[in-house]
Order: structure tokens, then sequence, then C-alpha cells
């Protein structure tokens, strides 16, 4: 019954916005509004499919994380577009995610190693040193069927297909805007490398665009494989927040790419996401019920080369007032400042967030000098860190293995 209700509202909400595009003052506002209406286009799909639906064997897990989408598209909006914005659905949605808080399982099960919801044929796509097959190929030489990946985008949308539909982007330097929308599902898009296959961008808050809409690359469309790709966006450090991709595609899988930026490189917005063997260079949750926050697992955490004198740099900062970040047995350079995390905005969210560190290595991993704040964590017992591990925080077994990527689902 809540759930309806704030489907409801949020219809609501939706036909009052579409009226407020004429009043905006300026670029960066229009933006804003074109963020809220994409938004609020993706919270009542959210809505929709959690209290009908579709998928098979769908569960309680399956629900909260629709939920907590729902909820952070709601707060993206409300951040750049508050004076405009009511904050009854969001309270609708924040009292579906205490109740099924409560019923959501802790722990989940594994097959082979992988969660199950990464099929076996997206495993040995993934794995494959070669790729054998492509239904379309990109190829700036001509060589392929297209000489630009949107246009293979958009003649894959025109074509009536089921189940994985590969893309292989030959080597080359593609300068183009990609947003791969929610009818756009279980697309994988294959690279030659991610020294070979680039796609690159320079939009950025600094000039004009909102940082939602900053992104080189925004990806939707549920059950996304990126592999041997590197999203770039070149703004530049002066430029301020420049995304290079945004993901808010449930069940997506990146392997052996790169992520490219200076500030807000890689915006993981919302929905289940795992990276495998990636390099970023150079998160926000709003309600402490959302089933949502960043781990970092066996990853390096070092600066690109040209960055390298630069020692002030931090592990992350807290956006919105229950942000969650958990470091996990990962290297850690001389770059992070000793006292590893920063504040946002004075005291705000330091009580309620929750960033931790789990016995990592590395010049930078010495926590004798890290912040004082209430709500950070060093964690030293394997029972309570396990929380985060790959199965249990994300329920990687019931997903990953599709997409043939390995993974650790433990220590």
């Amino acid at each position: 019954m809540v759930i309806q209700i704030a489907l409801d509202q949020t219809l609501l909400a939706h036909n009052h916005t579409k009226g407020l595009g004429s009043k905006c003052k300026d670029r960066r506002e229009k933006g804003a509004w074109a963020d809220c209406m994409t938004l609020f286009e993706s919270t009542i799909f959210e809505l929709n499919r959690t209290l009908n639906p579709t998928k098979k064997n769908c569960n309680e897990f399956d629900k909260q994380t629709w939920l907590s989408t729902a909820l952070t598209n709601l707060e993206t909006c409300i951040a750049g577009f508050k004076p405009y914005i009511s904050n009854n659905v969001t309270k609708l949605i924040s009292n579906s995610l205490a109740m099924h808080n409560n019923i959501v399982p802790r722990i989940q099960s594994y097959k082979l190693g992988f969660p199950t919801w990464v099929t076996r044929r997206d495993r040995k796509l993934l794995q494959a040193s070669k790729l054998a097959t492509a239904n379309l190929v990109v190829a700036q030489d001509g060589s392929g069927d297209f000489k630009i990946i949107r246009e293979a985008l958009d003649a894959t949308a025109k074509k009536t297909r089921s189940g994985r539909f590969v893309i292989h982007i030959k080597s080359g330097v593609y300068a183009e805007y990609l947003v791969i929308g929610t009818n756009l599902r279980n697309i994988m898009l294959v690279g030659d490398g991610m020294q070979s296959t680039i796609i690159t961008g320079d939009r950025s808050y600094g000039n004009g665009f909102t940082i939602f809409n900053s992104a080189t690359v925004a990806v939707m469309g549920d059950g996304f494989i990126a592999r041997g790709i590197t999203f770039r966006n070149t703004a530049g450090p002066q430029n301020k927040q420049a995304v290079a991709l945004r993901v808010g595609s449930d069940h997506s899988v990146f392997h052996q790419c790169s992520f490219e930026g200076y500030q807000d490189t890689l915006f993981a917005h919302s929905q289940r996401q795992f990276y495998r063997e990636c390099n970023i260079y150079a998160q926000g949750r709003t309600d402490p019920n959302q089933n949502t926050g960043i781990i970092i697992q066996y990853s390096r955490i070092t600066a690109s080369p040209d960055l390298k004198p630069v020692i002030a740099s931090f592990l992350g900062r807290p956006w919105e007032q229950y942000s969650r970040t958990v470091v996990v047995e990962s290297f850690i350079d001389s770059l992070i400042s000793p006292v590893g995390w920063l504040q946002w905005d004075g005291n705000f969210a330091l009580d309620t967030l929750f960033y931790a560190e789990y016995n990592n290595f590395g010049p930078g991993s010495l926590t004798s000098k890290r912040v004082k704040w209430k709500g950070y964590k060093i964690i030293t017992n394997v029972d309570q860190i396990s929380q985060f591990f790959v199965g249990n925080f994300i329920g990687g077994e019931s997903w990953i293995p599709d997409a043939s990527v390995p993974f650790t689902y433990g220590i």
C-alpha cells in the first residue's frame, strides 16, 4: 500500500515537473530539470517493478535494491532542483525501505564461486581471450557494420532480440557521448583492450553541465556488461566534477576496463554493480535502510604518473547523510593522507556515515592517525567484515557468474 501511494505521488510530481522547464534561468538549471525528468521516469519504473515484478524468482533483496534506486533517483533530483521538488515521495519510499529491511536475508548463497545472476554464456564471453562472435561490429576504418558506437546502439534498439547482444568496438578513440537507456537491456560492449578502445568526452560541471549529465557514457539498461574499454573524461581538474562513466544498471559488470578523469570519474549511481580488474583514476546514501555503498576489495589505490608528487589525497568524503564506503585488503599508496578521509561540509554526516578499513597494506594504509569520527571504523573481526563481501552485499552469486568474471566472495 505504501509503495502504491509513493508511485501515485511520483506520477503527480513527474507531471508537475514537466511544466517547470520553461521557468529555468540558465543552462545548468535547465540541465537539472532534464535530469529530474529522467530520474522520475526511472523511479516510476523501479516502483512499478517492485509492485509487479516480472523477473523470475524475484526476492526481497531485489525489491530492496529497486526501492533504494528509486530513493537515490529522487535525492539526486532534489540535489539539483531542490526548490521545486517535494520530499513527500522520499518519505514514503524511506518507510517502505524500513519495512523491507526487516525481511531481507542477510546471507546470500553461492554457485561455482560466482553470483548466480551471471549466466554461463556471459561467463564464457568475459573469460574468452578472443571474441568469437559479435552481433554488430564498430570500426573507425569501415571494416565493421558501423563507424560510430551511437549508430550501433540505435540499430540495436530497433531490433527484435532476446538474450545477450554483443557489440564489438574495435581499436580507436571514439569521441562520443553515449546513453544506454532502460530499453537497451543485456547489452555487452567488448573492446580490444583498455589501451586500445577508448570512449572520450569533456563535459563537466565547470562548463555548465550537471554532474549527472556530464558523463561521457551513461548506462541505465539492466544487465549491461563491458570488457576491455577505457571510459574517459578529459575536462581536467580546473573544471570541477566531470564524470567518465555513470551507472544505474542493475546486474552490470565491468571487466578489465579503465575509468579516467580527475573528479567524480566513476559515478556508481545506483543498482548492483561489479568491477573486476579495472583501473579507476584520480557514494552517497540518504537513508540508513538503503542497501547501497561502495566496497573496494583486493584493489590498488595509487596515483597516475602525472599526479605522483601529490600526497594530499583522501579515500573519500560524505556527499550524503549515510554515505558508506569500505576498503578491504587493498594496497593503499602514499598519496593518501594519514588522516585517510575528508570532511565534505563541516561536521555534516560525520556521525551517521559508515567508513571502514579492514586489513589493508601499503604506505598509506596505517590507521594510527586516521580521523576520529563516530562513523569511521577500523574493522579487525572477519565476521564483522563478511557482510560487505560480494555475496552478502550485492547478492553477487545470483548474477555475476553469467558474466564470466572471476570473483572472490569472501576473504
